[in-house]
């Protein structure tokens, strides 16, 4: 099997990208959009009741961080025409799928009768095995998982006709046609499980604004304001979703969740938590790598000095968060799971947080997983070469910086 994989590769346009000859086309439209759109509050609002077909936002208080996510796209960076186009049409779906989740709130006031049970929240950096984890536990029928069709659009419009499968695979097709080695980092297909960070995000206080561009100001504002609301906010969404479409017991996963076990605790007091761990090093090279492949998407320049900059002391804050906040999870529901130990045998490391979280670990669940395994051979589209030294970073000073967390978690240094 390993014998058919494409080679890695060394991507060397990220100072200067070069765009395939069917993505050109692309995004051209979208930047005769981009220079049509106003990122405003009020224009994307109006939007978005436009495309809803109702116009009650719920809460009021999103007000706020929605003029906090424009100001930084307009003072923080500098974005392309298309990337324009993008943020906008980002945002309006954001605030279309509150107005359709709000509106089914309030056709079915009993949707906020149902539990939210006891979920399995994976908290870990990408790239430490999270995804992998995620999709073997998703693959146990007896676990509610977030297919990214659903993140994307969780509720459609009554009346309306149910596109939201074929509407993600057209706007993966867009993603992946200018992103042709983004699946070597992280596949996406519109029923591939997903994070629901796109559902916190609907909130507008979410890591998720981040992911656009690097935004010091949106960072300086999210980090300084308690997210308990948005994760009760989250718990109302799956709700949602439990009533439209059945589920008792969650998997749930997003990097952001690091640095939020305070909120998550508080939200989820009967939750079980994995925390993943890894290398930092190596998780620098490999986040800050795929974090400027993909500010390609939105910036008119792309400096990897400075989106990688951007991203390894963004790295450096969550797990700093993660060492002073571990103790806030309860000790008989929370396990710590080491790449290392996860990819030497990743169905033992599965089978012993189901024995923590008391949730059947059958013949029948392993050999859901297997067959996951066997139809998504790991590395399947070929890896990619990481090299700090494209960012300005210096292996070594983030070696010693991020000590700390090494220490703290025994974590083993990766070559």
């Amino acid at each position: 099997m390993s014998a058919t994989r494409p080679a890695p590769v060394a991507i060397d346009d990220l100072a200067a990208p070069r765009f395939p000859d069917d993505a050109c086309a692309i995004r051209d439209a979208m930047a005769d959009m981009g220079a049509a759109v106003a990122l405003e509050p009020d224009a994307l609002m109006a939007a978005a009741v436009d495309q809803a077909g109702v116009d009650d936002f719920g809460d009021q208080a999103f007000h706020e961080r929605l003029d906090v996510v424009c100001t930084a796209l307009r003072n923080d960076v500098v974005l392309s025409p298309a990337g324009r186009a993008a943020a906008f049409v980002q945002l309006t779906e954001l605030l279309r799928n509150r107005l359709l989740v709000q509106d089914l709130l309030r056709r079915h006031p009993e949707i906020d009768e149902l539990d939210v049970r006891a979920p399995i929240v994976i908290c870990g950096l990408p790239r430490t095995g999270t995804t992998h984890l995620h999709n073997l536990i998703s693959a146990d029928p007896a676990i509610r998982s977030l297919p990214y069709w659903e993140s994307v659009q969780p509720v459609v419009r009554e009346g309306a006709p149910d596109n939201r499968i074929a509407d993600t695979a057209a706007a993966l097709y867009v993603v992946n046609t200018a992103l042709p080695y983004f699946k070597r980092m992280h596949e996406m297909t519109a029923d591939e499980k997903h994070e629901e960070i796109n559902l916190l995000a609907m909130d507008f206080s979410s890591m998720y604004f981040e992911t656009m561009a690097p935004m010091p100001t949106w960072q300086d504002y999210y980090r300084a304001t308690d997210q308990t609301p948005a994760y009760e906010y989250l718990e109302r969404v799956l709700k949602v979703l439990q009533f439209l479409r059945g589920g008792e017991r969650w998997v749930l996963k997003s990097p952001q969740h690091l640095e939020q076990f305070g909120p998550l605790s508080r939200v989820f007091p009967d939750a079980t938590f994995v925390v993943t761990h890894r290398d930092p090093v190596s998780v620098t090279a490999s986040l800050v790598t795929m974090m400027t492949y993909l500010a390609r998407l939105n910036l008119d320049t792309v400096d990897p000095h400075v989106v990688g900059g951007y991203w390894a002391e963004r790295l450096e804050t969550m797990l700093g968060a993660c060492v002073r906040d571990r103790d806030l999870l309860p000790a008989d529901r929370s396990i710590d799971v080491r790449f290392t130990e996860f990819m030497a045998d990743d169905v033992a490391t599965v089978e012993r947080i189901y024995a923590l979280a008391g949730q059947p670990f059958t013949a029948d669940v392993e050999a859901a997983m297997d067959a996951f395994m066997a139809s998504h051979p790991r590395g399947r589209h070929g890896g990619v070469v990481y090299d700090l030294s494209q960012f300005g970073i210096n292996a070594g000073e983030r070696r010693r910086a991020l000590q700390f967390y090494v220490d703290r978690f025994a974590i083993a240094a990766e070559s």
